[in-house]
């Protein structure tokens, strides 16, 4: 089970020295920064105050998480389960999108300058990161050269779906894991060190659940299709392999399952758990005609050629555009072709012959050896070429969900995810996702394809790879500035009107799409003046149909009218009955103060404080003027 090599020699060459690395490490790892640094551009802007224009709602999510995850280190709380949302039942956020081990590695920069900061440094490091490790490896483990594992790798890291997802998901912009998790698979193969390359890889498998938890799904499903082809064609190899890997990959479950119990626990047997998303697989299925289509935050894209085909901004998961697919399929013609001329050669020259003193009946045996290894190395070749491309066809499938879908219109047919859907782990995955492995098989196949061309690769070449790749370059992602966290919230006057760790009730009760109540909690634990506790919020958690789950709680009768209100800016006729739901929902949430400021951020639509003051005000009594928002005692 060797690494994927499609170009080189049957002898592959020695690596390089370091020092001769060092060069062409740092101009690409500049690249990437840079790049990232471009997308990301909007943000860094005014880090405190700018947010994702089209996803400012999980952002807000991310923060908070960053915020809870550095106060539960330095308060020695549980990051894995809180109180601090959805009173009284809390939040398990084994099931959630957790980012732990980022919320403790950046908890310095949190505590210091805040959790916008380590959002926007997260969020450019895990672009720049992705696009650098996929060179890394493919320069050092697939030894592919310099210019053409810069080109794979820089295509993995920026590719639309990444940069879609640079839209305020720092899971799965965390891109980086997978060629890391992938180099570790390889190395499972090595005789002698099976027990040291597991513990490396149930080590970074733990890192994956914290931070990606789908996404490693997703690249441990990548890699068992891949080998599980390999396997097939090259049986003798496979088998010589097979118990040395599987021994590793013995210790990597063993590993794993250690620093994974309590999490897993949680996941699978916690409370507040729930199976599947909620999330409808026929929305969140990728669109056959996306895959073709350009993506909105491109050069193409802001000419005008983006097409809209994706659920939503955050979920452009392929759009490679026409020419990429033309492109990768010549590129990879062409590399299968030539694994096929990989028969024995001609003897070496006469000349060659005379100088090294080789007469040809001694000559004969060695053109036999070196014909064996070259149709060897054509097989070899063959082989990984196939698997690449059934792993690509797989992912391509499935990511299109139970029912295909066309130009935006579900055509009746089904597909296999169909039976996959309903399955522990996979109800739990957003089907259109799936695409996003397509990406660095892409990208492997045009690394290899420039190996193979050389280093002149022809002016045709050339215009094809600009022709598909240029449109592709990313542009910043649009950003928005904030609504200001009240200073209310700020002064840490709310102490004189909540209890430590009592319950502050927001106006509008927290959401997906009304964050603010998260972030003034967000701003209060990042800045350390302790705890408040806070109705519903964002996050996933039980009540959905059929045992599923859902956004936010099951809402209360008083949650659904302030929710509607922001939303439509129409004050309903507020009846008695009302106003006792009300009460009622108070004292279910414990509730001391009910808070109203002065401006509401919306994530999807404009929010509407004003009718908001007066519904509240209708269903409570008369507020209090503290500061720069509308209180009412509870």
């Amino acid at each position: 089970m060797r690494a994927v090599t499609l170009t080189e020699p049957v002898a592959a060459p020695a690596d390089p020295p370091a020092t001769s690395r060092r060069r062409p490490d740092l101009v690409v790892a500049a690249l990437a920064l840079g790049l990232a640094v471009l997308v990301t551009a909007g943000l860094w802007a005014d880090p405190n105050h700018r947010t994702i224009k089209v996803n400012s709602s999980d952002q807000a999510l991310f923060e908070w998480l960053l915020a809870f995850g550095a106060h539960a280190l330095t308060h020695a709380e549980n990051p894995l389960f809180t109180h601090l949302m959805n009173v009284p039942d809390g939040v398990n956020l084994a099931v959630n999108t957790s980012i732990t081990v980022y919320a403790v590695i950046f908890a310095p920069l949190t505590l210091l300058a805040g959790p916008q900061w380590s959002f926007v440094v997260i969020l450019t490091l895990n672009l720049a990161a992705t696009a650098f490790a996929w060179y890394l490896l493919m320069s050092r483990v697939f030894r592919l050269p310099v210019l053409a594992a810069a080109v794979g790798g820089l295509f993995c890291g920026f590719a639309p779906g990444m940069v879609s997802h640079a839209n305020a998901h720092l899971n799965w912009t965390a891109g980086w894991l997978v060629p890391l998790v992938v180099w570790r698979v390889f190395a499972l193969r090595e005789p002698g060190r099976w027990r040291r390359n597991g513990l490396v890889l149930g080590v970074l498998v733990a890192v994956a659940f914290s931070i990606a938890a789908e996404g490693l799904f997703f690249t441990a499903l990548a890699c068992g299709v891949f080998l599980g082809v390999w396997a097939l064609a090259r049986r003798t190899e496979a088998r010589a392999a097979l118990p040395v890997f599987l021994r590793g990959l013995a210790v990597t479950a063993g590993t794993a399952l250690v620093l994974l119990s309590y999490p897993l626990w949680l996941h699978f047997f916690g409370p507040q758990r729930f199976h599947g998303t909620g999330f409808d697989p026929k929305v969140h299925n990728e669109d056959l005609a996306a895959f073709a289509a350009f993506p909105e935050r491109s050069l193409a894209g802001i000419a005008g050629l983006g097409t809209g085909l994706a659920p939503n901004p955050t979920e452009e998961n392929s759009f490679f555009g026409l020419p990429l697919f033309a492109l990768t399929v010549a590129c990879f013609a062409l590399l299968w072709r030539r694994a096929g001329l990989l028969r024995p050669a001609r003897p070496e020259t006469g000349a060659a012959r005379m100088e090294t003193g080789v007469t040809r009946a001694e000559a004969g045996p060695a053109r036999a050896e070196t014909g064996t290894a070259r149709a060897e190395a054509g097989g070899g070749r063959r082989a990984v070429l196939r698997a690449l491309a059934v792993t690509a066809g797989v992912f391509f499938v499935l990511s299109l969900g139970p029912e295909l879908k066309v130009g935006e219109r579900l055509t009746g047919i089904p597909l296999p995810y169909a039976a996959l859907g309903g399955l522990p782990v996979f109800n739990a995955a957003l089907p259109a996702r799936l695409a996003l492995v397509v990406i660095p098989l892409i990208g492997l196949v045009l690394g290899y394809a420039l190996a193979a061309l050389g280093p002149r690769p022809g002016r045709v070449w050339l215009g094809a790879f600009a022709l598909a790749l240029v449109p592709l370059v990313p542009v910043p992602l649009h950003t928005s500035e904030y609504e200001p966290v009240p200073r209310f919230i700020t002064s840490g006057t709310w102490r004189e009107y909540v209890s430590d760790g009592g319950v502050l009730a927001p106006v509008p009760p927290t959401s997906d799409v009304l964050p603010d109540g998260q972030r003034w909690q967000t701003y209060a634990l990042a800045h350390g003046q302790g705890e408040f506790r806070i109705p519903a919020g964002f996050f996933l958690g039980p009540g959905g149909p059929d045992g599923t789950g859902r956004i936010g709680p099951v809402p209360r009768p008083s949650a659904d009218l302030l929710f509607e209100v922001a939303r439509t800016g129409v004050v309903p006729p507020i009846t008695d009955a009302d106003r006792a739901a009300a009460r009622e929902d108070l004292r279910y949430w414990g509730a001391e103060a009910v808070v109203l400021a002065d401006r509401v951020h919306g994530a999807k639509f404009p929010a509407h404080p004003e009718a908001l003051l007066r519904a509240t005000t209708e269903l409570l009594g008369p507020p209090r003027r503290v500061d720069d928002v509308w209180l009412w005692r509870a």
